[in-house]
């Protein structure tokens, strides 16, 4: 499968199987647009007989017979590497992952299903999860703790995310469950990655000092612009937060050496221009920046619709321009969808199968009831055990295990797939009454975050070029 697009003057090609991509010259491009129309599946011995090129004089006109020669025998070469027109080896694999028992290795405690804050779009509805406000006892805590480390197998390195509402008005819990997973770690020899995610309002330095000592990772939640971020996240009484909040991100990413944090936004339809919300938080000084895409019903307000989609892809291209802009100028900064792997990447399982909801990570209730994940929290239909009782609902795990970029036709046909490993399973519950579905909005813009990404990967190594 052959991906091809144009972007800030680039020929870009990506080989969807192998990951591979290619910076090509005109000619190139369409001698691998025409390959790639008459059939699809090519082999070496078909690019190498001489019906192939006469196809291409004749549906090429414009190019002389032997540069079009020399085009196809480097396309050759590349097919024959394993860069080019390769084969799907991965839909193999999904038997294997659908079989693995279910080892789970992360955990985001709802330490407190309440929150200082009333943002609009909130789909925990100011922290209750469609149930009653509530905070995590230190005793559910251990139990959810213990019950990680019981269901860990053989895995050393855990993660759990502190997650609410807003889980620093549980801060005393927070700090006994840490301790408690700092024990964990000398009797059973793992090792704990603590995260948070707040929405700054109770930060101060004791919370800073100890966010620094034990978080890994922290998310700070910020929508951009001050107008922007008071209209989406005021107080109850209708008082915006951008000003207590900010200086205190600020430090606190300073204090963490612009690292292991994220400033993370939501964007709507009431702030299409979220390029410069993005922008907004560079000037502010963060260089660790997320900016998502609102998920609301068609009836909400500030829900995106498939008709803002053209302003969106337009917002993405004109914030990689200035991700390359200011890279070249030595003051680079970090956009989540934009950070891709071209080497390395996920391994085969991840892309295939995504986030790990419902197998590998779980929810937990301020009560200790198990969810695939935070959004599914609240829904009894996808309740699957306690901290007590474990999972007594395995079905539930054998179902999002056999969700993968396989089982959903979408997916099959999409360039992006491997990148994406299927979209998130609640999104599609939301909108399709099924995990093995896609939200279609979501898909549109994640193609085009690729495609922003890798054309950013190849203008980045065109200066590097020059430079040299």
């Amino acid at each position: 499968m052959i991906h091809q697009y144009q972007n800030h003057g680039y020929n870009i090609v990506l080989d969807v199987n192998s990951g591979s991509v290619h910076v090509v010259d005109k000619i190139a491009y369409d001698v691998i647009a025409c390959l790639e129309r008459q059939n699809p599946s090519h082999t070496c011995g078909t690019l190498e007989s001489p019906e192939t090129l006469e196809g291409l004089v004749k549906a090429l006109p414009g190019y002389p017979k032997e540069e079009l020669s020399e085009v196809l025998e480097a396309v050759t070469e590349l097919v024959k590497a394993g860069q080019l027109f390769t084969e799907d080896i991965y839909e193999d694999y999904i038997d294997e992952v659908k079989q693995r028992k279910t080892v789970v290795k992360a955990l985001c405690l709802h330490i407190a299903h309440d929150c200082n804050l009333a943002c609009r779009y909130c789909f925990a509805e100011e922290g209750e999860y469609h149930g009653r406000r509530a905070v995590m006892s230190p005793e559910v805590g251990k139990k959810a703790l213990d019950f990680l480390v019981k269901n860990s197998g053989n895995r050393r390195n855990l993660e759990v995310d502190f997650f609410g509402g807003e889980p620093l008005m549980n801060w005393k819990t927070v700090k006994e469950l840490v301790a408690y997973g700092r024990e964990l770690e000398r009797r059973y020899e793992k090792h704990f990655r603590f995260t948070l995610t707040t929405n700054g309002v109770l930060l101060n330095d004791e919370v800073q000092q100890f966010v620094n000592q034990e978080m890994d990772n922290v998310v700070l939640s910020l929508d951009g612009r001050k107008e922007i971020n008071d209209r989406m996240r005021p107080f109850p009484n209708g008082s915006g937060s951008y000003d207590l909040i900010v200086p205190k991100f600020q430090r606190l990413a300073e204090s963490r050496n612009q690292e292991k944090y994220y400033i993370r936004g939501t964007f709507t339809r009431e702030n299409l221009d979220f390029s410069k919300d993005v922008m907004h938080y560079v000037d502010l000084g963060f260089q660790q920046i997320s900016i998502e895409p609102v998920v609301g019903e068609d009836s909400d307000p500030y829900a995106i619709r498939e008709s803002d989609l053209p302003r969106i892809f337009e917002e993405y291209d004109a914030l990689a321009e200035k991700m390359i802009e200011y890279e070249r100028k030595g003051k680079g900064f970090q956009f989540f969808h934009f950070m891709i792997d071209l080497e390395g990447g996920p391994c085969v399982a991840k892309r295939l199968s995504g986030c790990g909801s419902g197998t590998e990570y779980l929810a937990v209730t301020p009560w200790g009831d198990l969810y695939p994940c935070h959004q599914f929290v609240g829904d009894e239909a996808f309740l699957m055990g306690t901290v007590d009782s474990g999972i007594t609902r395995p079905e539930i795990a054998g179902e999002f295990r056999s969700c993968s970029v396989y089982s959903k036709e979408k997916c099959r046909k999409c360039f992006a797939r491997f990148y994406c490993s299927g979209g998130c399973m609640a999104n599609s519950y939301k909108f399709h009454h099924t995990i093995h579905d896609t939200y279609d909005v979501s898909c549109e813009m994640e193609r085009k975050r690729v495609e922003c990404a890798i054309m950013i990967k190849a203008a980045l190594a065109d200066h590097a070029e020059d430079e040299s």
